[in-house]
C-alpha cells in the first residue's frame, strides 16, 4: 500500500494513536497510519466533515461500528477502536501489510485461474463471518482487498450496512464504486448478503482479466451497464467463468450463497492448484493460502535450446558426485606414482579409477606417504586437467643430485684424457715427459704428446 507524508491540515494525533502516513482519501473520508503507545500498527480513518455534521450519518455509523465489533474472522480487518460522539468521528482497524489486489494486478497483470479461485475462497470465509454478524460490506472491489502474507483481508467497511440501520442510498444515488456495484444497490432497492456476492464476482473477474466486466467508461455508462448489459466474461478461464456469471446474475435470488460459493471455490482451487497428473505443484509464498502458488505445468517446462541446456546442466551435476575432486591449494593430500606404484584397490571415499602415465591405476588412500611438506604440485594431463604432481622440494633435490653427478662424470672424463696413456698392467712405471721439439704433432692425448 502507497504511503505518502503527512499534509498541513492533517492531525498529528487521533485519540490515542499517532498518525505517521497517509495511506489513502476515499469518499467517506482520509486513512492513515497510525500507532498507539505499544508500538501497534493501525489503519485509522476520519469521517469527511461534512458527514460528521450528517446526523443520520452518525447514527448509521454508529450501528456498524457496534456491528463491525461482531465479526470474527481471519479474512477482515479487525476493528481496533472507534470514537463516534467526536467532532470527526473515526475508527481504527488493524494495519495489514502488502498490496491491494488492484496493485498486485496493475502491476503483473491478470493472475492464474488457481490464484483467484483461492483468494476468492478466502475472501467468501470472510463474507461468511460478516454476514453472520448481520452487515453487508457494500464496496467489496480489488482496492479494498489487501494481499498480506497471511491471506486476503476485506478492509474499509465505511459504507457498510448493517441490520436495522436506515441507508443514505436514495434512488437515483448510488453509494459506492461503479463496475463493482450489484443492480439493486444502483437502483436504490435493498441491500443484501447477495450485494456482496455480486461485488466479489465483479472482483474475481477482474483478477482473471484485469478489467472490469463491465468495461471502461463514466460513472454513468458503468451504472447503465450494471442494470442493462450482461457482465463480459470472454478473458475469464472456463474453470470460473461458469461460477462468475452466476455471481453476475441481475435477480440476487439466483446468485449463489456465500457459503455454497465458499465451497465452489475451495473445489476449483485444490482442482486448478494441481496439474493433470494428480501431484500437487510447486509452492511459492502465502503462508498456505493459496493465492501467490506457483503455476507449473508440464507444458511450461523448457524447450528447444532452453531444454538442451537443462539437460547438460542435469548430466553435469549428476557426474560431479561420480568424478574426484580437485586438489584444493590448503588441502594436502598424498602425492601420486603412477610409474613406480601398482594399481591398488579402490579408495574408501569409492572414487571411480583414473589413467595416469598409461595404466590404469586408483586414487591413493588418504594414508599414503605424503611429501616432505605435504604438499602437492597440479601437473597437467592429456586431457586438459590438473592433477597432484611430485613435490616441487623433492623436484629441486633430484635436480641438484643430477647437476652434481654429471659434473663429477664430466671431470672425471676430463682427468682420464689428461693422461698419458692407460697403464699397461701393474708395477708399469710410465715414461718420463719429453720436451717438446719442433717436430711434435698432436697427438690422441693431448697437445704436444709423442705417438708411442
Amino acid at each position: 500500500m502507497a504511503m505518502m507524508r503527512l499534509r498541513r491540515e492533517d492531525p498529528r494525533v487521533v485519540g490515542t494513536f499517532r498518525l505517521h502516513r497517509r495511506l489513502g482519501a476515499g469518499g467517506m473520508g482520509v486513512v492513515y497510519l497510525g500507532s498507539d503507545k505499544r508500538g501497534q500498527r493501525v489503519a485509522l480513518k476520519v469521517i469527511r466533515p461534512d458527514l460528521a455534521e450528517d446526523q443520520e450519518f452518525r447514527s448509521r455509523f454508529a450501528r456498524e461500528v457496534s456491528a463491525a465489533r461482531r465479526i470474527r474472522g481471519g479474512c477482515t480487518a479487525r476493528l481496533v477502536a472507534a470514537d463516534l460522539d467526536a467532532d470527526r468521528p473515526w475508527f481504527a482497524t488493524q494495519y495489514v501489510p502488502g498490496p491491494s489486489l488492484h496493485d498486485k494486478v496493475n502491476e503483473a497483470g491478470p493472475l492464474s485461474p488457481a490464484q483467484v479461485a483461492s483468494i476468492g475462497a478466502a475472501l467468501s470465509e470472510g463474507l461468511l463471518a460478516v454476514h453472520d454478524a448481520g452487515v453487508v460490506h457494500r464496496d467489496l472491489k480489488p482496492s479494498n482487498i489487501l494481499l498480506s502474507p497471511k491471506g486476503p483481508r476485506i478492509i474499509d467497511f465505511g459504507i457498510a450496512w448493517a441490520t436495522g440501520a436506515s441507508t443514505l442510498t436514495h434512488v437515483g444515488t448510488a453509494v459506492g464504486s461503479p463496475g463493482f456495484l450489484a443492480p439493486e444497490q444502483v437502483r436504490g432497492a435493498a441491500v443484501t448478503p447477495a450485494t456482496d456476492i455480486f461485488a466479489l464476482g465483479a472482483t474475481l473477474a477482474y483478477a482473471c482479466t484485469a478489467d472490469s466486466p463491465f468495461g471502461q467508461g463514466s460513472s454513468e455508462v458503468m451504472l447503465y451497464r450494471v442494470v442493462h448489459e450482461e457482465a463480459q466474461l470472454a478473458g475469464v478461464p472456463d474453470a470460473l467463468a461458469p461460477l462468475l456469471a452466476s455471481c453476475l446474475a441481475k435477480d440476487p435470488a439466483d446468485r449463489p450463497s456465500t457459503l455454497s460459493l465458499s465451497l465452489r471455490l475451495k473445489e476449483i482451487a485444490a482442482r486448478e492448484a494441481h496439474g493433470p497428473s494428480g501431484g500437487p505443484l510447486e509452492n511459492g509464498s502465502g503462508a498456505g493460502t493459496g493465492w501467490e502458488r506457483a503455476e507449473r505445468r508440464p507444458s511450461d517446462r523448457p524447450t528447444g535450446q532452453r531444454a538442451e541446456e537443462y539437460a547438460r546442466q542435469r548430466t553435469e551435476r549428476r557426474t560431479a558426485g561420480t568424478s574426484s575432486p580437485r586438489p584444493h591449494p590448503s588441502r594436502p593430500s598424498a602425492p601420486r606414482d603412477s610409474l613406480s606404484r601398482p594399481a591398488g584397490p579402490a579408495s574408501a571415499a569409492g572414487k571411480n579409477p583414473r589413467k595416469t602415465g598409461g595404466r590404469t591405476g586408483r586414487r591413493a588412500p588418504a594414508s599414503r606417504p605424503t611429501g616432505r611438506n605435504g604438499s602437492r604440485t597440479p601437473v597437467r594431463t592429456t586431457s586438459g586437467g590438473r592433477r597432484p604432481g611430485p613435490d616441487r622440494r623433492l623436484l629441486r633435490q633430484r635436480v641438484i643430485v643430477f647437476v652434481v653427478v654429471t659434473l663429477l662424470v664430466a671431470l672425471g672424463i676430463a682427468a682420464a684424457q689428461g693422461c698419458q696413456g692407460p697403464a699397461r698392467g701393474l708395477g708399469v712405471e710410465r715414461p718420463a715427459p719429453v720436451a717438446p721439439s719442433s717436430g711434435d704433432v698432436d697427438g690422441p692425448y693431448g697437445v704436444g704428446e709423442q705417438n708411442p
